[in-house]
């Protein structure tokens, strides 16, 4: 193929400037053992910082005097680290907080059947009015 013959455009590039067979587009590449963000930020939070605790000094990691930050801030009042906190708590803890779930009283769940059916109902009046033409404002509530 000589050069005359050759259209350049889009996803054609100019002969002379191709990689060469067996050439990499990034010959270099990233040099080894160069850490990832995951790796950096997991290395950030294990360095020891100094803590004063009752007028002694200790060293903790970055995580661990973050989250005893979050807690004195918590404890202090400010209702964003306290609600932080708590989600963090959550996370953890995963299961052992629903095992703690109050079960339903026979009322309560009698409530939550009437919802549900009422709900039910309303989508299927919903579905109804939209196959005969009408709009969801033309639906009457319950």
């Amino acid at each position: 193929m000589t050069d005359e013959d050759y259209d350049v455009g889009y996803g054609k590039p100019p002969l002379h400037s191709r990689f060469k067979p067996g050439q990499s587009g990034n010959p270099r590449g990233r040099p080894k053992g160069v850490a990832n963000f995951k790796t950096d930020v997991a290395e950030t939070l294990k360095a020891p910082v100094p803590v004063k605790t009752n007028g002694r000094t200790r060293t903790v990691s970055t995580q661990r005097a973050l989250l005893l930050r979050l807690r004195e801030k918590a404890l202090k009042g400010d209702r964003h680290a306290l609600d932080f906190l708590l989600t963090l708590a959550q996370a953890q803890s995963g299961d052992a907080l629903a095992a703690e779930a109050v079960p339903l009283t026979p009322d309560d769940a009698a409530i939550l059947d009437d919802l549900v059916a009422r709900r039910q109902r309303a989508a299927t009046r919903a579905a109804e009015a939209e196959q005969n033409g009408k709009g969801d404002d033309d639906v009457e509530p319950e």
